[in-house]
């Protein structure tokens, strides 16, 4: 007799179990059934993507957890607001399933202030201001009914079927109404030869007049669809579908109409199959959920890309399994969070083997949001420097994309310019290694490496280091490469206020000399301990470049270098330093040096070439010397007039 075969029996059981028992399948009902983005962008776009990611993150942890969530995070006009929802009969892990959809197509609307996205069997909506309380919204309010595939129904009598919409629209709005009910419900209703089914379903920040509201303006909506066979109304503070087919998990809604006879029939046959109907489920779902995020994530990246580009990052020495990298991270806890970069979250992660790596998380699986994480990967695993972070890897093989980088400990450079606590200070000739290190790969990549690469985000944020403190530039999302015969690049502006160059702004113009203004402004954040902007995305560079420069003229350098590490015998190579600095933000991108030139003059302090030095750009000097914190610097572009001061111009040598 041959043995048994696990798989084969596996098998059998599993399905011999499903057919008894209809409740092990179930349906995350992961359609689109429509998608609506608010108009208006942020205040701050930079502000807006620090707060968006996070706020996702949140939304969707409270959702996984309870089926229901809400989120909140930042401040003022920047705020990002989250709701989230799963229907009251999916299973959880149906719930999670459904959601990660949403975490993966809602952000579509970004940079948009808002956006809505109702799949059959979640919601998810966010926003820059609390709508939680909504019922109604008559601008983006709307019903869809069905579509050309789903076509009208063919039944006998088309009438009846409108009565038993009609019908079933009244019983499930009556149901989800009722006290106890968490806003849901679903049932179905005949008349004649026809039959109706149909849910209901409120968002849980609603109270129960409100959901009535919403309910019953929706049913109202939607009702008019028939004879179509499929008929939905998409509202602020609920939803509510019909169909000719019953169309939700029944798990969740039997009971109420069940007998005394089969609530016992059900007992016995769960007390009879109770441990394998655990095993086998728990192993049903796991597969149909390993299933399911392969082909929403791998699908999504073949049909923006094709799938050449998907196959050669799998078969290369770059690939990571999802399902090990989500592991390493703890499950992306946010204990394990090290920051945000551009696109995306940066979580700690320890692999298999005990090594310490960076996970950066993109589950912001759109073509604009795919198109920074190719380009990520495309530039940095082409290049390698030691002032470069190093990329160990990818995976997109599932719900959301991740970068893997080198780790470490010591983390980014603002969090030891910026420490009011001062207990990670930076001696000088640590700070002058650094800005030494920084020139040097800045030089690499645009003029050493096989292709020019412009980073585009060249900020304290930025830059890592090692345990030595040695630095490291990373976060490519934003970068750039174009061929030696091209001058420059018109794109649309990206980056972070108060680091990016006034041509780059103003009209778009992007060469090498961005990142030089870039650099210039971080070598003046390194040396006076201060920050160019802040929060808020107001011009705080302004008030640096100003106060560095009237100080600078005025030859009064212990009003500018970090009074920490200030001594008289580090006069003439602060000097040095800030002229550097100032000469890489001048207005004019062709009176800044190249990066190679920066090395040059690092490396020899006493290099006697005579520089010219202008006002920065931007700057109403005695204005915003006179009103010392308040920002009420203008924005003056090439062709402006003079500023209140009056332009000047000095001449130094190097020393």
């Amino acid at each position: 007799m041959a043995p048994p075969q696990p798989g084969l029996g596996l098998g059998l059981a599993l399905a011999i179990l499903l057919a008894l028992c209809s409740m092990a399948s179930a349906d995350p009902r992961t359609s689109v059934a429509g998608q609506t983005c608010a108009p208006g962008t942020a205040v701050s776009g930079s502000t807006l993507a620090d707060n968006f990611v996070p706020a996702m993150d949140e939304l969707n942890t409270n959702v996984s957890a309870h089926g229901f969530g809400t989120s909140a995070v930042g401040s003022g006009p920047n705020t990002v607001f989250g709701l989230g929802q799963c229907l009251r009969d999916l299973s959880p892990v149906d719930c999670k399933l459904c959601f990660a959809e949403v975490r993966s197509l809602l952000p579509k609307c970004y940079p948009r202030v808002g956006g809505r996205l109702y799949l059959d069997g979640c919601f998810g909506r966010y926003g820059n201001y609390s709508f939680f309380g909504e019922a109604l919204d008559a601008a983006s309010d709307a019903r869809v009914c069905g579509t050309a595939a789903e076509g009208n129904y063919t039944g006998a009598d088309p009438r009846a079927f409108g009565d038993a919409v009609r019908a079933a629209l009244d019983n499930v709005t009556a149901a989800a109404e009722a006290p106890g009910s968490q806003g849901f419900g679903a049932g179905s209703a005949t008349v004649g030869a026809a039959t109706a089914f149909a849910i209901a379903q409120c968002w849980e920040t609603l109270n129960g007049t409100a959901c009535a509201q919403c309910l019953r303006a929706a049913s109202a909506a939607v009702a008019p669809c028939a004879p179509a066979t499929e008929g939905r109304a998409l509202f602020a503070g609920c939803y509510l579908r019909y169909s000719t087919r019953q169309f939700w998990n029944v798990n969740a809604t039997a009971g109420s109409g069940s007998s005394g006879n089969n609530g016992i029939l059900w007992i016995l046959l769960g007390s009879f199959l109770g441990a394998l109907a655990i095993v086998l489920v728990i192993a049903f779902l796991a597969w149909k959920k390993r299933i399911l995020s392969r082909d929403k994530g791998c699908n999504s990246f073949i049909e923006m890309y094709g799938d050449g580009l998907s196959v050669r990052i799998a078969q290369s020495s770059l690939n990571f399994k999802y399902e090990e990298l989500r592991k390493a991270t703890n499950y992306f806890d946010p204990s394990n969070k090290l920051g945000q970069g551009s696109y995306g979250a940066v979580y700690k992660a320890v692999l298999m083997d005990g090594k310490e790596v960076a996970v950066k998380r993109l589950f912001l699986n759109t073509r604009q949001w795919a198109d920074q994480f190719f380009n990520e990967v495309d530039l940095i695993s082409q290049v390698r420097h030691k002032n470069l972070v190093k990329l160990l890897g990818c995976s997109m093989n599932g719900p959301e994309s991740l970068l893997v980088y080198e780790y470490y400990f010591n983390k980014s450079l603002d969090l030891f310019l910026f420490d009011t606590s001062r207990r990670r200070n930076l001696t000088w000739d640590l700070r002058v290694d650094i800005i030494q290190g920084i020139a040097e790969g800045l030089s690499y990549l645009h003029e050493e490496s096989e292709i020019r690469i412009i980073h585009r985000d060249i900020k304290a944020s930025n830059i890592l280091l090692d345990d030595k403190l040695k630095p490291k530039i990373t976060d490519f999302g934003l970068a750039r490469a174009f061929g030696e015969d091209v001058t420059h690049l018109t794109t649309g502006v990206a980056g972070t206020l108060g680091y990016m160059a006034p041509e780059y702004i103003v009209h778009g113009h992007l060469t090498e000399k961005a990142d030089v203004f870039s650099y210039g402004v971080l070598v003046l954040e390194i040396v006076t301990g201060k920050r160019c902007s802040n929060s808020n995305g107001s011009h705080g560079g302004q008030v640096l470049l100003t106060k560095v420069w009237k100080h600078y003229k005025d030859n009064r350098v212990e009003m500018i270098v970090d009074r920490s590490i200030y001594e008289d015998s580090i006069r003439d190579e602060v000097m040095h330093i800030l002229q550097i600095g100032l000469l890489c933000t001048q207005e004019n991108p062709d009176d800044r040096p190249t990066m190679g030139k920066v090395v040059e003059l690092l490396r020899n302090h006493r290099n006697a070439l005579e520089i010219v030095l202008s006002d920065p750009p931007f700057l109403n000097v005695d204005a915003v010397e006179d009103i010392k914190e308040r920002e009420h610097s203008r924005l003056l572009s090439s062709n402006s007039a003079p500023s209140l001061s009056g332009s000047s111009r000095s001449y130094l040598s190097g020393r």
